[in-house]
């Protein structure tokens, strides 16, 4: 089963409420057994675009575990937590068989 890669392009509209989102968001993530693979470091726009303030890769063992942690309980609190602090989009890429 091939990995699934969750990742976040985020502008932070408030960044103290969004400092409610970080205290939650990568507690989700941990729970269902996702590792952050970058956050937020970087980043250059060779083509296309400029990048948003903070870029996120979250690698998860499957694309099932990572919508469930999409949908959990957990990260369902810390999107509430980050709403109207952010702009964010958010897409879910299947990554290759092993």
């Amino acid at each position: 089963m091939p990995k699934a890669y969750w990742i976040a392009r985020v502008d932070v509209t408030d960044p103290e409420a969004y400092a409610g989102y970080m205290a939650l968001g990568p507690k989700a993530f941990a729970q269902h057994g996702g590792r952050l693979l970058s956050r937020g470091g970087h980043t250059v726009a060779l083509e296309g675009p400029m990048p948003r303030q903070r870029n996120v890769v979250i690698e998860f063992d499957s694309m099932e575990a990572a919508l469930a942690c999409y949908d959990s309980p957990e990260y369902r609190e810390a999107r509430a937590a980050r709403d109207g602090a952010a702009e964010v989009e958010i897409i879910l890429m299947e990554g290759l068989e092993p």
